[in-house]
């Protein structure tokens, strides 16, 4: 079925810059490595789901060395190949053991219905990635960070406020879930109309639940028209073109992005932020674009959270730009923050 989008949950009119172009040459999601080496992993969760992910290893470690380790969260819809594996390997190729993890009911992790939201399992993921690491023999268990990308920056948030064995957390481009289902971008959506995407929701359940077809929600178009907006333009050469298109084995890629319509409503009972400043002494950087549509929630976070915490602003910069165009994306900034920070 072609997935629907209801544009009020994340506000796509809200705002970014009219007119700009996305397809940068700098671009480069599937990049790879020859000082790195890839291993495909898999373990389990604290609720016996098992969780994909892709280990990057220096190819100088040395044997006896207990290493430094950081878990890197994909967008919120995308899988781990779409920007956590880039930031994965070039943060390998700094020296740190990193691992790309797909989010329980994406990619290569178990979860059904494929694409439902379940934010605190979303959360409990990363817990999961400090389980796997912390009993791997060539890594401390003392200095493991996380890394999350988009929605992810919020799901890496809400697993560091009850799992103190994150030691440091750094978000990029990150979009509060909860917030944006809420209220859409600058609060553009209005009471009325999430009452309607409630509504529409709960009808649908009873039609799922009496063997009707899924719905799908949300997500990147699949087509550009002239009234197609800006964001809407901005995530679509990402997902929909070879600069960050991928389907992974097996999926639809008529639902590549798109939650479940009966399970995004999830979303709205969604507070990361909330209690953020429990983190704290744990150091947290918020990675954000000049341009981004999605900035106010990384000024939000900051807002809220305790000291030690960065808000970090990389200047000509947009909400996806910083998924993939490695000329923008600040590694050194990120190297030095868990360099100093995963002692």
């Amino acid at each position: 079925m072609k997935p629907i989008s209801i544009t009020a949950v994340l506000g796509l009119m809200a705002f970014a810059a009219a007119g700009e172009s996305f397809a940068q040459t700098d671009a480069d999601n599937f990049y790879r490595s020859d000082a790195v080496t890839i291993e495909k992993v898999s373990f389990p969760n604290l609720y016996e789901m098992q969780v994909g992910a892709a280990m990057f290893l220096p190819k100088d470690m040395v044997e006896g060395v207990k290493y430094p380790a950081i878990i890197v969260g994909h967008p919120m819809g995308a899988v781990k190949e779409q920007s956590a594996e880039l930031y994965a390997t070039k943060l390998a190729e700094r020296g740190f053991v990193t691992l790309a993890i797909d989010l329980s009911f994406w990619g290569e992790s178990e979860g059904e219905p494929r694409n439902a939201v379940l934010p605190d399992m979303y959360s409990e993921d990363f817990s999961a990635a400090v389980d796997f690491l912390g009993t791997r023999d060539f890594i401390d268990r003392e200095r493991i960070g996380a890394i999350g990308i988009c929605g992810s920056g919020s799901f890496a948030i809400s697993a560091a406020k009850i799992d103190p064995r994150l030691k440091a957390i750094a978000t990029v481009s990150m979009y509060d879930m909860g917030a944006a289902s809420r209220n859409g971008l600058h609060h553009s959506v209005t009471s009325s109309q999430r009452r309607q995407i409630l509504e529409e929701a709960a009808r649908q359940r009873y039609v799922e639940f009496s063997g009707g077809e899924t719905v799908y929600t949300g997500g990147t178009v699949h087509e550009l028209t002239d009234e197609s907006t800006p964001v809407e333009r901005e995530f679509y050469e990402f997902y929909r073109t070879p600069r960050g298109e991928y389907t992974p084995e097996g999926a639809d890629p008529a639902t590549t992005t798109h939650p479940t319509l009966t399970s995004n409503v999830k979303f709205m009972n969604f507070y990361p932020f909330a209690d953020i400043e429990t983190i704290s002494p744990r150091p947290l950087l918020f990675i954000t674009g000049e341009n981004a549509h999605s900035r106010e929630f990384s000024e939000d976070a900051y807002r809220r959270a305790a000291e030690p915490k960065e808000l970090y602003i990389v200047p000509d910069a947009g909400h996806v730009d910083l998924y993939d165009r490695t000329d923008l994306i600040p590694f050194d900034k990120l190297e030095t923050f868990f360099s100093e920070n995963l002692k």
